[in-house]
């Protein structure tokens, strides 16, 4: 029991040689080092199952997770051993405001991976969905892509083929007015071949060499599009069958997954909220326990041992320089 509470002791950052001449203080420090001790282990879990999502390698994921939790164990250690108790509250949480910070983003990096697992159900199903709509998103960008060029080449054939089709739209109308002042039923209403009729036989027929000169020049150009157009639609088709519904399963993917079942379901919000804010609580409880203590004999004892050290540090100093003038003044002098 004495060896457990004297790693818990260390796992606080507490001076063991001082602490055992303050029994009153043992269980304040006991208690700081259990939670930076549990926080390592929960650090421990957190990046060994974010490990395990991306690598899927048991060796690999607990040799991390337990290098994770031991930053983390070392980092909280650091925060905790670094405060010291002053007489001023104030100016103490001054002090603590940074290492308070860095204990939220901490309490933040080691609860997002337990979320994902808390969530693993839910967060699987998103990723279907997620993973079908980033498919359906691919297709659509190779359809864009595509629909342009096709689109552009599909206008430049049916410019050729109203070309042909304007030039036999007036062939066919001066034709009919030829005919019809060829009846009688037209023009100048009188039923021979005379010479307005020869006129308006002479524009059909000029029309008929446009129509004719339009179709020997266009439908070559007709058929060369066509096959540019089939030729494109076939490699678009190729490109949408090879495109494939990758597995969607990284952690980044399911850190996307459960952003979206937040925005979509209230009550996983608030329960993602509540999973941060309980990390962050835990994370901020050593160095909240410790400003929230009063100042006790360990305080007060550690105070004048770091005095004492700093006095004879400055003792030393002044000694040295008062030889290095006495030998300065004799080789001088």
């Amino acid at each position: 029991m004495s060896s457990l509470k004297e790693f818990l002791w260390f796992c606080a950052g507490a001076n063991r040689s001082i602490l055992k001449r303050c029994p009153t203080e043992s269980s304040k420090f006991t208690g700081i080092g259990a939670a930076v001790f549990f926080t390592g282990v929960l650090a421990a879990l957190s990046g060994g199952y974010a490990f395990h999502t991306v690598f899927e390698n048991y060796y690999w994921s607990i040799a991390f997770g337990l290098l994770w939790g031991l930053v983390i164990f070392n980092l909280d250690r650091f925060i905790v051993s670094t405060m010291r108790k002053r007489k001023e509250w104030y100016k103490e949480w001054i002090l603590a405001s940074p290492r308070i910070l860095l204990a939220v983003m901490l309490a933040i990096v080691i609860s997002k991976p337990l979320e994902l697992r808390v969530f693993k159900t839910e967060t699987d199903r998103k990723l279907v969905t997620l993973e079908e709509s980033i498919y359906q998103r691919e297709i659509a960008d190779v359809e864009k892509r595509y629909t342009e060029q096709l689109g552009t080449i599909q206008s430049q054939i049916n410019v050729l083929k109203t070309e042909i089709s304007d030039k036999a739209s007036t062939r066919d109308e001066l034709k009919r007015i030829a005919q019809r002042e060829a009846d009688g039923t037209g023009g100048s209403m009188k039923r021979n071949a005379g010479p307005i009729y020869q006129i308006k036989k002479l524009d059909a027929d000029q029309a008929q060499l446009e129509y004719e000169s339009a179709e020997n020049r266009n439908l070559p150009l007709i058929a060369e599009k066509q096959r540019e157009w089939n030729a494109l639609f076939e490699k678009k088709q190729v490109e949408v069958a090879g495109l494939q519904r990758n597995p969607w399963d990284g952690i980044a993917a399911r850190l996307e997954a459960l952003r979206v079942l937040g925005e979509e379901n209230k009550a996983i919000a608030i329960a993602n909220v509540f999973i941060i804010l309980l990390f962050v609580f835990l994370e901020c409880a050593p160095v909240l326990v410790k400003l929230m203590s009063s100042r006790g004999p360990y305080d007060e004892l550690l105070e004048i041992r770091e005095h004492f050290f700093k006095n004879h540090n400055l003792e030393k100093i002044a000694a040295m320089d008062r030889a290095t003038y006495e030998q300065l003044k004799y080789y001088s002098g």
